[in-house]
């Protein structure tokens, strides 16, 4: 990828040079186009612009023509989707090779290799040829025991054999004997062994018998010391459906096993299961029958049912990952899109006890004004002389907003605070904000390098402080699993989670743009084309050279070439430049296409300056007639316009405003019935977590989210939502808060 974060492998078929491969890639193609309901040709050309190096927010926003408009979401989809498809076609080539070269191929065996739609039926269908250890099978067939074997298995016996032990003494040669089957009863036994693995590498027997574990099977746990007080006391004795066990209990299971507190197994009906095997096959008769009876039991008790438990443990932990990761997503993007508080000053509090409430004045911009620390908490109760600081701070630097931490201490420094706004300071507001990944923040080696006078208490309150002024510029600092909007997060795949919160960091920068003088190198190294060291040589280039004031002069940042500038220019932002265009999200590529626009609106770019042309839409009249005499496409052209009405405009304006206090809430305070308004800081897969404005948030349930059936709570609300709630219940001995939406339920 052009971004570097994450290289894209290469694969057969992937660049227009590889000829041969084509026929290959056009599958493909046609396979993604019905898949996601799409054009071939929409699909095709994202394939081309993603294996050119284009990153993703470059195609969603400069290349709609070409994709049918495709978004970010949609591109995303497709290119995972595409990786997997690719993955798919190299594994068939693969497994093709290996039986070959074994000189089992067969035409039948490969066709069905190449029509397979799953990784899972290709590894079913190599199953039987796959190198493995010596098995009880393996050591039976180099005994000269498959000829036995293949009898069981079609129920022939000579005209004149008794009994199968009869027939089975036969095959004691010196061989057999040697290798261990020097009686009828064990060459017999020798037999069934090949049987039973032939039956379990059966790749429509392995699909069968999955597709019953999965639909009949269950997940039963039990304690491992039942007498332990634990979290996971809920799965001390429980059973459920694998097919209905949603997603957070799985990943309770999972971790309860992992931490050996739990024993966890599949439930199957072992009788049902054998009789469903067993009816694959012809009707048993003759002296054989007994034999392959108790062979396809063995194959499905001893090789089969161990590997398909497994599967169905490793599929469910998958999928409950897999889900967990996207709501963990969800949850990012609405955290990194919410609405910056523009004119704040600050004052940012990061409460503790012992070592104080560590304390941050920033102005509008972030820039640190001052910094201390106070003891509103015990062990000093240093109440007053807390209030006599706050008061000065707030009457020097002209203080109008306080931001809290909601960690440890957050209940008391807040009362305090709101006692200080009554008595002192009606106008002022305060506000309770996550702590999360603040302190993985401040002991970070870039904190150390921003500012490396400062101590990393004092970089934790800055961090508080800014993460409300703007959000996404101070959560790019850290890393997406650390900043806490998700479910178990420690518990998913740390890759596959820090792959997928990376691209909704990079959807979210590169949507709303980047002011390239004022961004940190953190905040530069998401924008398309951008990688960390060109970042940083950014910003190194902004500190030796002055301020940007053309979009032209990053071609000079050393190591940003023609094809990174291609990427990132449009959403590098440059206000008060020479070419007023460069504030916009206008490509330089487009600019003698907007110089056009503005031609026709009898505007000059200047104009631009005073906020943009509102009535733009009226003044040139046709669009698609202005797009023929441009040479443009008509979703460029809307854009273009969309953008010249307003220059700049931050997407997030449209998020909710942030809610602020004056006086605080106890949990002592709420009682049943009383309605509140909250924001949502969290969405989880049975519910949302609502901040009330006490230490605690509380839960709303996914039942009380609406009066209709919702199937996950990120259908309703999301992450900086505000929301009007009922409490329901207060349970003051555990902390815990139990809220409605829905009046009366």
């Amino acid at each position: 990828m052009i971004d570097g974060r994450s290289a894209r492998p290469r694969y057969p078929g992937s660049r227009p040079d590889l000829k041969p491969e084509r026929h290959r890639l056009m599958d493909i193609i046609a396979t993604l186009a019905a898949e996601l309901g799409l054009k071939s040709t929409a699909v095709q050309a994202a394939v081309d612009l993603i294996d050119e190096g284009n990153t993703i927010p470059f195609i969603a926003r400069y290349r709609k023509e070409a994709t049918g408009g495709m978004d970010d979401v949609a591109l995303r989809a497709l290119d995972d989707r595409l990786t997997y498809l690719r993955n798919l076609e190299q594994r068939k080539e693969d497994v093709i090779l290996l039986i070959g070269a074994q000189g089992k191929l067969t035409p039948e065996l490969e066709a069905e290799i190449r029509a397979a739609t799953q990784l899972q039926r290709v590894e079913d269908l190599y199953k039987p040829y796959r190198k493995k250890r010596q098995t009880r099978a393996q050591k039976a067939r180099e005994a000269g025991l498959e000829p036995l074997a293949n009898m069981i298995i079609m129920q022939i016996a000579p005209k004149d054999a008794q009994t199968p032990l009869d027939i089975a003494a036969a095959y004691v040669t010196p061989e057999a004997a040697e290798a261990g089957y020097d009686t009828p009863e064990k060459a017999l036994a020798g037999a069934q062994d090949i049987v039973a693995e032939t039956v379990a590498e059966d790749a429509e027997n392995a699909a069968d018998l999955r597709s019953f574990t999965e639909g009949s099977g269950e997940i039963v746990s039990v304690a491992v010391d039942a007498a332990e007080k634990t979290p996971y006391e809920p799965y001390y004795d429980f059973s459920e459906p694998a097919r209905k066990i949603p997603n957070h209990r799985v990943l309770a299971i999972d971790r309860g096993e992992r931490e050996g507190k739990l024993r966890v197994r599949v439930g199957v009906d072992t009788e049902a299961a054998v009789a469903r095997l067993g009816s694959r096959w012809p009707r048993r008769q003759g002296p054989f029958a007994p034999v392959l009876d108790a062979a396809i039991a063995d194959g499905y008790k001893r090789l089969m049912a161990p590997s398909l438990e497994r599967e169905l443990r490793a599929k469910l932990t998958v999928r409950a990952q897999t889900e967990a990761i996207k709501v963990f997503g969800k949850n990012l993007e609405s955290l990194l899109s919410a609405r910056p508080v523009r004119g704040a000053r600050v004052i940012a509090l990061d409460p503790g006890y012992r070592t104080g409430c560590k304390v941050a004045v920033l102005d509008e911009t972030g820039k640190l004004l001052d910094h201390g620390v106070v003891y509103p908490t015990p062990p000093r109760r240093g109440v007053a002389g807390t209030k006599r600081e706050l008061a000065r701070l707030v009457k020097r630097y002209g203080i109008n907003t306080i931001v809290i931490g909601n960690g440890t201490a957050s209940r008391e420094t807040e009362e305090v605070v709101s006692e200080f706004i009554a008595e002192q300071e009606p106008e002022l507001r305060y506000t309770i904000v996550n702590e999360a990944g603040a302190s993985v923040y401040s002991a970070s080696e870039l904190a150390s390098q921003e500012y490396p006078d400062l101590d990393v208490t004092t970089r934790g309150a800055m961090s508080l402080g800014r993460r409300l002024q703007d959000p996404l510029a101070e959560l790019v600092k850290i890393p997406p699993q650390s900043i806490g909007v998700g479910q178990y997060q420690h518990d998913l795949d740390q890759a596959e989670l820090a792959r997928t919160l990376g691209h909704v960091v990079e959807d979210v920068v590169n949507r709303v743009g980047v002011d390239v003088n004022t961004a940190s190198a953190s905040l530069l190294g998401y924008v398309s084309g951008i990688t960390p060291t060109v970042a940083r040589n950014i910003v190194a280039y902004r500190e030796e050279h002055g301020a940007f004031t053309d979009r032209k002069q990053l071609k000079e940042v050393p190591k940003l070439g023609p094809k990174a500038y291609e990427q990132c220019a449009g959403f590098l932002r440059i206000a008060g430049g020479k070419n007023p265009l460069d504030a916009t999200a206008v490509h330089p590529e487009s600019y003698e296409v907007a110089m056009g626009v503005l031609d026709r609106a009898g505007v000059t770019a200047k104009d631009l300056a005073a906020g943009g042309i509102p009535d733009i839409d009226r003044r040139v009249g046709s669009v698609s007639a202005l797009a023929g005499e441009l040479g443009c496409g008509l979703m460029t052209l809307f854009d273009i316009i969309d953008e010249l009405k307003k220059p700049g405009r931050d997407p997030r304006d449209d998020a909710p405003e942030v809610v602020f206090s004056r006086a605080a809430l106890s949990i002592d305070d709420l009682q049943p019935g009383m309605e509140l308004t909250g924001t949502v800081r969290n969405v989880v897969d049975f519910g949302a977590f609502v901040d009330v404005g006490v230490h605690q948030d509380g839960l709303v349930h996914i039942s009380k989210l609406a009066r209709r059936f919702v199937k996950h709570p990120s259908d309703v609300v999301a992450v900086g939502d505000t929301v009007k709630v009922w409490v329901e219940k207060v349970d003051r001995e555990r902390g815990k808060i139990s809220l409605t939406m829905v009046e009366g339920k």
